[in-house]
């Protein structure tokens, strides 16, 4: 039976995934200090014999302990500070969970002896180019210090392959989206447009809805985890569906009726991601469409 370790696994995706290993038999410790991901995430997880350890990723020698005595093969790393917005307003915090729980990780993860770290990364390396589709070969000219960490993250995970031969892949991700995604704070539009629909309120548009975004169904993003880890492409990749939709789009297929405010600082106007390389080193391609990822979104928020 394969072992797994899963950081931020109570969270949106990270729960996601844990369901996928261990409705496949394996043995899966997820490691979550519950300050965003929720335990009620992990109910049916837990219930079939995952572990949790409630703990801070910054830590590192409480993560050398348990991943020391958990012996992953795999550890997907997910766990990380989201929030942008704080990461402008206190970069040190950013950067200690983001960077510093990263290597602490990765630390760990070698002296387990880990076969493999798949680290989640984001499209915030990139900044805001000026082609699209965006491939990995774009350039990082991150705009915010949480996407100057995950480049830095990136960097950490490359350098422990080159330095200790531990493999390693980063997967950077468009807009993610789908069932457990929080519409309070932070997050994702099309939960906030999920929520705002089950609960009879208008969306809210900054600017004119014109802002494109790559989205794409977490169930895809799962899969493009359970790829990386069985594969052994190292580097970067895109993990998107390839497709611009502005806001107004998105809106028009929740028939959710909207108000426009003022544009917010810093809002990049496009976003969208070339998967081509990840089709080629993995083996994998987005498959649920918009119009059905919205509607299991929806169905979920009601």
């Amino acid at each position: 039976m394969a072992t797994y370790l899963v950081t931020g696994g109570a969270g949106f995706i990270g729960s996601h995934l844990v369901d996928s290993l261990v409705a496949d038999g394996a043995e899966v410790h997820v490691l979550d200090d519950l300050s965003t991901g929720r335990r009620d995430n992990l109910a049916g997880a837990l219930s079939r014999g995952a572990h949790l350890h409630v703990i801070d990723v910054a830590e590192p020698a409480v993560v050398a302990d348990i991943v020391t005595a958990a012996r992953p093969e795999v550890v997907f790393h997910l766990a990380a500070q989201v929030d942008v917005r704080r990461s402008v307003s206190d970069p040190a915090f950013d950067t200690r969970v983001n960077v510093i729980g990263t290597v602490s990780l990765l630390d760990a993860a070698r002296k387990a002896g880990a076969r493999r770290v798949v680290l989640a990364s984001s499209s915030a390396v990139y900044g805001d180019p000026d082609r699209f589709p965006i491939a990995e070969d774009a350039g990082i000219a991150p705009l915010s210090p949480y996407g100057a960490a995950k480049a830095a993250a990136e960097d950490y995970v490359g350098a422990f392959e080159r330095l200790y031969g531990l493999s390693g892949v980063a997967l950077r991700f468009a807009n993610v989206y789908g069932p457990r995604q929080d519409p309070h704070g932070e997050a994702g539009v099309i939960a906030i447009f999920c929520g705002a629909k089950a609960t009879g309120r208008h969306g809210t548009i900054f600017g004119d809805g014109r802002q494109t975004r790559d989205y794409i169904y977490v169930g895809d993003v799962v899969a493009a985890f359970r790829a990386a880890a069985d594969g052994d492409a190292g580097g970067a990749l895109n993990v998107g569906t390839g497709v611009e939709t502005d806001l107004l789009e998105v809106a028009a297929m929740l028939d959710l009726p909207v108000r426009h405010a003022e544009p917010q600082p810093g809002d990049i106007g496009r976003s969208c991601l070339d998967p081509a390389r990840a089709h080629d080193a993995l083996g994998w391609r987005a498959e649920v469409p918009l119009a059905e990822g919205l509607r299991r979104t929806l169905a979920a928020a009601r």
